[in-house]
């Protein structure tokens, strides 16, 4: 997982898939609202076992969700 401009992440998952998570479906909830922190959008972390990502303790996303709303691209980290 690779955080991009744009409130944007690129994703791999293990089965070799890449996806891009537009992270701007998230800002109408009032607790994703830091997340229009640049510095802090960037400091997103894979959680331990790959089961999701997390910027803090209480601002975090599931691999479900990543891999449902995310949008397949083979080029997916070449289109940033």
């Amino acid at each position: 997982m690779t955080p991009r401009d744009g409130m944007r992440l690129w994703v791999k998952f293990v089965n070799g898939v890449e996806k891009v998570y537009d992270c701007h479906q998230l800002m109408n909830r009032e607790a994703f609202q830091k997340l229009n922190d640049k510095s802090f959008f960037w400091s997103v972390k894979v959680d331990p076992g790959g089961y999701g990502i997390s910027w803090n303790d209480d601002i975090d996303l599931s691999e479900y969700e990543l891999w449902t709303n995310g949008k397949e691209s083979t080029l997916a980290q070449q289109n940033f």
